[in-house]
């Protein structure tokens, strides 16, 4: 969310580079209303101190014996006046919040022109794709082949976009999760949150989600309570620390959690429709920070090197770019993707994306620290997926698949497991 005044003082600066967004920023109606607003205000207050001070002649003119009646008409009118002022301004006070929620993150200048990924700027590739002697399988095939993966007793239960692991597959996922959630404790210095998996429309708000992507939630609610499914742990990571003020010294503030993600896709189906990559219902470990603003950017970079930490240590084939202004998420400024090998589909596809939304989630949600001069400002906020667990197992899978169908695994993830290979039956292997 963004300060009404520092839009309207950047002028042209905010247009120009919302636009690169994609986004116009109508500047005439956010002047109008924020002038509005403040002559409502100036004009409130006028009105209520000439009501004290009618009110003070009463008391005194009616102590002396004199007549109160066009004075107490006066207070009267008063009163109607600045309830009509009141109702008026909450009125503009609405519109004007949803108009300033409505506007997305000013797009850092250093984040490429573009709309789309192919205007992607790619910054480094990590490890060699596999080269198979055979037509590699997609992981659909290799996990229902095996008997790791079922999807269609997972639409039998709940409808497309659903799956359902077993044995090795099921331990497998615990598997990563539990690996990424060690790396980001022990090496990372994040501390582990089990956070509600339902939040508030406030909380939603905080981070972003509401009011523009209500249509991608799920939503829930018991007689007058409303709630809804967190789409990643991000949302009550970050909320955890709303109207509250940091103290300098706690910063930065490190969080992960693994947590269950719920998300409609409202919008892309027919995308992505099989297997693991868009789900439904999804795992998912998060890496959220709070921070001052100062140190964001050096932040940003160091959570990129946390998340790129998990692909390293399964030894999968990645590379990490950074997304143009237009193809930016709503409420970031700047967003690094990693995007891990598919062998299936030759190409490399998102994993993980890390971003820096600068103050834009604080001044929503209302998170402060203080600056040196000790006063309170706001802080900056950062997340970024660090793993989730569906899109590394379906890369595991193919990345490490044998022409036999079996599945050769990662050393890193053998002391969770017990095992280095899933043999083409499906049984563990030693």
């Amino acid at each position: 969310m963004h300060d009404a005044r520092a839009l309207i003082d950047m002028g042209a600066e905010a247009v120009r580079r919302l636009a690169r967004r994609g986004y116009t920023l109508d500047l005439s109606e956010l002047e109008s209303l924020h002038s509005r607003r403040n002559q409502n205000i100036r004009s409130a207050d006028e009105l209520r101190a000439e009501s004290k001070r009618v009110a003070s002649e009463v008391q005194q003119t009616a102590k002396q014996g004199g007549d109160i009646s066009k004075l107490k008409e006066r207070a009267r009118e008063l009163k109607d006046q600045i309830r009509e002022i009141e109702a008026g301004q909450e009125e503009i006070e609405a519109q004007l919040r949803d108009l300033l929620l409505s506007i997305p993150n000013l797009p850092d200048d250093s984040a490429p022109d573009g709309d789309s990924e192919e205007f992607a700027v790619e910054i480094r590739r990590v490890g060699t794709p596999p080269a198979f002697a055979f037509e590699p399988k997609d992981h659909v095939d290799l996990g229902e082949a095996i008997g790791i993966l079922d999807f269609g007793r997972a639409t039998k239960l709940s409808g497309p976009r659903f799956a359902v692991s077993r044995g090795a597959g099921a331990a497998l996922e615990r598997a990563l999760a539990t690996l990424f959630l060690d790396l980001h404790t022990r090496r990372h210095g994040y501390t582990e949150y089990a956070v509600p998996y339902l939040v508030s429309r406030k909380t939603m708000t905080g981070t972003g989600q509401l009011p523009k992507f209500e249509e991608d939630l799920f939503k829930t609610g018991v007689a007058d309570r409303e709630l809804f499914l967190i789409p990643t742990a991000e949302v009550p990571l970050t909320n955890l620390y709303a109207d509250e003020i940091i103290p300098r010294a706690e910063l930065p503030v490190a969080m992960t959690a693994h947590t269950p993600c719920f998300r409609s896709e409202a919008g892309s189906y027919g995308r992505d429709t099989r297997g693991l990559i868009r789900q439904h219902q999804f795992a998912k470990v998060e890496m959220v920070k709070i921070v001052d603003p100062e140190t964001a950017d050096a932040e940003l970079e160091e959570m990129v090197g946390h998340a790129e930490a998990c692909l390293k240590e399964l030894g999968l084939a990645y590379r990490v770019i950074k997304l143009p202004a237009g193809d930016t998420g709503f409420s970031a400024q700047l967003t690094y993707d990693i995007e891990v090998w598919i062998p299936s589909q030759n190409t490399y596809r998102e994993i993980s994306s890390v971003s820096n939304f600068g103050t834009f989630q604080a001044r929503r949600a209302n998170i402060r620290t203080r600056g040196e001069d000790g006063k309170p400002k706001l802080a900056a906020t950062l997340n970024g997926s660090g793993l989730p667990v569906g899109r590394t197992l379906a890369a595991l899978l193919e990345q490490c698949q044998q022409q036999d169908g079996s599945i050769v695994l990662p050393e890193a993830l053998f002391p969770y497991l017990g095992f280095r290979r899933i043999s083409a039956d499906g049984t563990p292997e030693a």
